[in-house]
C-alpha cells in the first residue's frame, strides 16, 4: 500500500471512530467524515480471558525481576513463532546502548501505540504485553475477535522504554532523567525514540502503561487502588475533544471488564496537565492516550494477577477499538470513577498497647505500616528486595490497608529478637538499655504482637510474654 493511500485510509477510518468532528491536528488538513461502522456487541468476557491468561501466558521473572534481556529473548521468541504476522525493528537505542524494542502486528490503517515501562521500576504491563501477543498468534485462526483486531489495526508495542532504568529497577534513566518530563526537550534518547516513533505512525490512541505507589487509594473509605485509567489533557484547560472522548469511551470499557475482577479497587488518575509529559503531549500532537497504572494488591501472587488484570484491559480495550464498540459508548463508567488518594497502608495494627522502645509510658493506638521495594543482587541472583517502614501511629482508622491486624488485648513492641518465633515465650528487654529500633515514625516497620500468658508488671518491664504475631512485610519469617 503506498503511503499516500495508506493516509488517506487512516484519515478515513480514523473519522469512521471520532466521528464528523474529529480534525487533524493544528496544521492538518480536515478529515473526511464517515459514518461509523455498527459496533459489534461480541466483547471479549472478562472471566474467560483470565482463565486463557492462567493457562497460555507466556513465561517470565516476576515483574520487578524482568531484565531488558528478559524482553529480548521474548521478543525472539514471538517474532519466530510468528514470523508472517509479527514485525520487528529497533526504533533506538538507550543511553547504555541497549536497543529499544518496537513490536508490530496487524495489517489494519489505524495505528494503536502502547508503552510500558519509561519509568524503569514500573513493570507489570512488560510481560502483558507478550501476552497480548501470544493471544493473537493461539487466537486468530479460531476466535474472529483476534482476526478482527488484526485485519482493522495496527498496534505497535514499546515493550520497555527505559532498559537501563530496568536494570537498576528506578524510575529515571541513566542519566538521572525522567524519560516522561522529556517531552519537549527530548534529551533523552528514549524520550526521542517515543516522540520520532509516535510521530512516524501517527497513531489515533495510544496506552501509557505505568505502576503507582503502594499507597494509592480509591474511594471511600479508602480501597486499593489496583487499576487506575485516565483518558490524558491535552491542555491545561482539560478540554474535551474528539480524541480526548475516544480516550474516555475506551477506559469506560477497560473499567467495565475490570471491576468484576477488582471490584472497587479502580480508580481514575488525577488529570492534572503535565506540560512535560509525553501523554498529555502526545494528545497535543494528535494522539488520544489512555494512561493505565497498576497499583497496590494483596497476596503472594499480586504481581502476577497486575500482569493478567492488564492483559484483560489491553485485550478488551484492542478489542473495542476494532470492533467499533469504542465509538458511541457511554463515558458514565470513566466518568464515575473515584479519584485516586494516598489513603494506604500496606499493613494497619489495631488497637494495640504500644511500648514504643523508647521512655515514654505504654499508650493504645494504631500502627501504620507501609514498604518500600528495591532489587538486589544476591548471590549474584536478582532479587525483590522489601522494605517496611512504620509510616504513622494514632488514630488511623481513615485510612485503607490491605491487611488489617486487630490487635485488641494485645502488645506491639519493637521486633527485639530476630530468632523469635510465633508462640515462643520471650521476655522483654530492658528498654531503659535499649539501643534497638522503636516504634516511631520512619523506624523499620518490624514489630511483635504479645499477649502475656500470666501476671505481669502494668509497664510491661518484665515477666515472660508469648509471641502471637511477628509482623514484618516482605520478610521471610524464621
Amino acid at each position: 500500500m503506498s503511503r499516500v493511500h495508506a493516509a488517506a485510509s487512516l484519515a478515513l477510518l480514523i473519522s469512521a471512530i471520532l466521528g464528523p468532528a474529529c480534525t487533524k491536528p493544528t496544521g492538518g488538513a480536515s478529515v473526511p467524515a464517515l459514518s461509523p461502522a455498527p459496533a459489534s456487541s461480541d466483547a471479549p468476557a472478562p472471566d474467560a480471558l483470565t482463565a486463557w491468561w492462567d493457562a497460555h501466558h507466556v513465561a517470565f521473572p516476576s515483574a520487578p525481576l524482568i531484565t531488558h534481556a528478559d524482553v529480548m529473548a521474548a521478543a525472539s521468541r514471538a517474532v519466530a513463532a510468528d514470523p508472517d504476522h509479527l514485525s520487528r525493528e529497533a526504533a533506538g537505542q538507550s543511553v547504555e546502548g541497549r536497543e529499544l524494542t518496537h513490536l508490530a502486528i496487524g495489517r489494519g490503517p489505524m495505528h494503536v501505540l502502547l508503552w510500558s515501562q519509561m519509568h524503569g521500576d514500573e513493570p507489570s504491563a512488560t510481560p502483558a504485553i507478550f501476552d497480548v501477543l501470544e493471544w493473537l498468534r493461539r487466537e486468530r485462526a479460531g476466535d474472529p475477535r483476534a482476526s478482527r483486531i488484526e485485519e482493522r489495526l495496527t498496534v505497535d508495542f514499546l515493550p520497555m522504554l527505559n532498559p537501563d532504568g530496568a536494570e537498576r529497577f528506578t524510575r529515571r534513566n541513566a542519566q538521572g532523567i525522567d524519560v516522561n518530563r522529556d517531552a519537549l526537550h527530548l534529551q533523552t534518547p528514549e524520550g526521542r525514540a517515543l516522540k520520532a516513533l509516535r510521530d512516524r505512525l501517527e497513531p489515533v490512541l495510544g496506552f501509557n502503561l505505568h505502576n503507582q505507589n503502594g499507597q494509592t487509594s480509591a474511594g471511600s473509605p479508602p480501597r486499593p487502588a489496583t487499576i487506575s485509567l485516565l483518558a490524558v489533557a491535552h491542555d491545561a484547560a482539560r478540554s474535551d475533544s474528539p480524541r480526548r472522548t475516544l480516550a474516555r469511551q475506551t477506559a469506560a470499557i477497560v473499567r467495565e471488564a475490570l471491576e468484576p475482577l477488582v471490584p472497587g479497587q479502580v480508580g481514575r488518575y488525577s488529570d492534572e496537565f503535565e506540560p512535560r509529559a509525553f501523554g498529555d503531549n502526545l494528545g497535543r500532537w494528535g494522539t488520544a492516550v489512555v494512561l493505565i497504572e497498576s497499583g497496590p494488591l494483596q497476596g503472594a501472587d499480586a504481581e502476577a494477577r497486575l500482569v493478567r488484570l492488564n492483559f484483560v484491559a489491553l485485550v478488551t480495550a484492542l478489542d473495542a477499538l476494532a470492533s467499533g464498540r469504542a465509538h458511541g459508548h457511554s463515558t458514565t463508567a470513566y466518568d464515575s470513577l473515584p479519584v485516586n488518594e494516598s489513603s494506604l497502608l500496606r499493613v494497619r495494627v489495631r488497637n494495640a498497647t504500644i511500648v514504643t522502645g523508647g521512655r515514654v509510658p505504654p499508650f493504645t493506638g494504631d500502627i501504620g505500616i507501609n514498604t518500600s521495594r528495591a532489587v538486589a543482587l544476591r548471590g549474584g541472583v536478582r532479587t525483590l528486595v522489601v522494605t517496611p517502614q512504620i509510616a504513622d501511629l494514632g488514630d488511623l482508622r481513615v485510612f485503607g490497608t490491605l491487611e488489617d491486624v486487630d490487635a485488641t488485648g494485645l502488645t506491639a513492641t519493637p521486633a527485639f529478637d530476630a530468632q523469635a518465633r510465633e508462640g515462643d515465650l520471650v521476655r522483654l528487654p530492658d528498654w531503659r538499655a535499649w539501643t534497638g529500633p522503636t516504634l516511631a515514625v520512619g523506624q523499620p516497620g518490624a514489630l511483635f504482637l504479645l499477649a502475656p500468658p500470666g501476671d505481669v508488671p502494668a509497664d510491661g518491664s518484665s515477666g515472660s510474654w508469648r509471641l502471637v504475631r511477628r509482623i514484618e512485610p516482605g520478610a521471610p519469617v524464621p
